[in-house]
């Protein structure tokens, strides 16, 4: 918990889990940090969609990266002049009714802000809260096990 409520975050493609989603915006999550490699055009509507469904600020970077910012012997499948971008970018903040409030930016690095009024995330969850109100426990259950988990388990 923060002053401006609950932050969490999801890396890169887990973010196209639904089920992980929902364990977030179920824990109240009122600030979604979302950094990705996928900077391509698609996913800024990843990032309004999840804004708009958890009804939560979104907070998304991705990596500025040019050709030259590698080594010159680097094995690189990219045949570029060094100031090519192979990385372009897209850092963005939304609002929780997926409207954007900053960026995106791309092809070039940037520190991005916005004023974030936190009484928006009550009023956005008035009418659909995808944990609460709108939830369908009679229907629908999602059971998380949050206990430490081992890598390999020998049995036996």
């Amino acid at each position: 918990d923060t002053p401006i409520g609950k932050i969490g975050a999801v890396i890169c493609w887990e973010n196209y889990m639904p089920m992980l989603r929902m364990t977030m915006y179920a824990k109240g999550v009122s600030l979604y940090c979302a950094p990705t490699a996928d900077d391509r055009e698609t996913w800024l509507p990843t990032i309004r969609h999840i804004a708009l469904e958890g009804r939560c600020f979104v907070l998304s970077t991705c990596q500025v990266v040019k050709r030259g910012d590698f080594p010159a012997d680097y094995r690189c499948t990219i045949d570029a002049e060094p100031e090519a971008y192979v990385m372009h970018g897209g850092a963005a903040i939304i609002g929780p009714l997926g409207n954007v409030l900053a960026g995106p930016v791309f092809d070039e690095e940037c520190l991005l802000t916005a004023d974030l009024d936190t009484d928006e995330l009550g009023r956005a969850k008035f009418d659909f809260d995808v944990a609460g109100n709108y939830a369908r426990p009679d229907v629908f259950t999602l059971t998380v096990n949050e206990a430490p988990q081992q890598a390999v388990a020998l049995k036996g």
